[in-house]
């Protein structure tokens, strides 16, 4: 367990990560808590966030599903956050004429209504602070098209139409709303895509990793600290103009 109190930019703050128990939540959720914030993680898994969590003294963490909303309703009221990183997410892929409607509503329910009930709730508890950042991490697949994830597509499209409706409604109170949209980030996420491709297509792992980067211009996956990055540019100093966006961290994809 690393730090104590930590005075930092963020210092005085709270924030809730969803998905923080792993990949880039985790390193999210690490970035903020070193910047001075309080951080809850929150994940259907607990091992793995208290495990997130014994690696700084300002983190804690509560295990709630997203799609269930008493159980994220709950824990961001008890966490009374200033800032909601609306990150959890999952993606599965098939061609589009074999996608099942089941794949589908799997796809929307954590990836497009678990972000509606994170930021509706993050905005509930910041109604009577003066200050407040949402914060969705959504994906290139948000801006853009990508072969055999349509419904991942669809809901990520979803995603960064509700942030720039809530930036307007939320404009005059302080409030920033925003989208962070990644290409195929450096986790175990993609891992598991690589490993997809492998076994639906009988191509290496080499060659399914190079599929991938093939989009990504600075032929590389994105690392998962510059989208921690991107959210505490979001959370500083000189950010209050920024709402409504989506910020693609792409190696120039988008």
């Amino acid at each position: 367990m690393s730090g104590g109190a930590v005075i930092g930019p963020l210092s005085g703050k709270s924030a809730f990560v969803t998905g923080g128990g792993s990949g880039v939540g985790a390193v999210i959720a690490l970035h903020l808590a070193q910047a001075g914030a309080q951080v809850t993680i929150c994940g259907r898994r607990l091992g793995p966030l208290q495990d997130v969590a014994a690696e700084h003294r300002a983190i804690g963490c509560v295990q709630a599903d997203i799609t269930d909303e008493a159980a994220i309703s709950t824990a961001i009221a008890n966490a009374a956050p200033d800032i909601v990183i609306a990150n959890a997410g999952a993606s599965e892929s098939a061609p589009f004429v074999k996608t099942e409607l089941d794949a589908f509503d799997r796809m929307m329910s954590v990836n497009l209504t678990g972000t509606f009930l994170t930021l509706r709730e993050g905005a509930r508890a910041m109604q009577k602070k003066p200050w407040g950042r949402l914060i969705a991490i959504a994906s290139t697949a948000g801006i853009k098209g990508y072969p055999y994830v349509a419904p991942y597509a669809a809901a990520k499209h979803g995603v960064i139409g509700m942030v720039k409706s809530v930036a307007l409604e939320l404009a005059r109170k302080g409030i920033t709303a925003n989208a962070i949209c990644p290409s195929f980030l450096d986790t175990e996420m993609t891992e598991r895509s690589i490993a997809n491709i492998v076994e639906k297509t009988g191509r290496s792992e080499d060659e399914a990793r190079a599929s991938l980067v093939a989009s990504i211009p600075v032929r590389r996956l994105v690392p998962p600290e510059d989208v921690a990055q991107a959210v505490l540019w979001l959370c500083g100093t000189g950010s209050d103009m920024i709402t409504g966006q989506a910020i693609s961290v792409s190696g120039g994809e988008v």
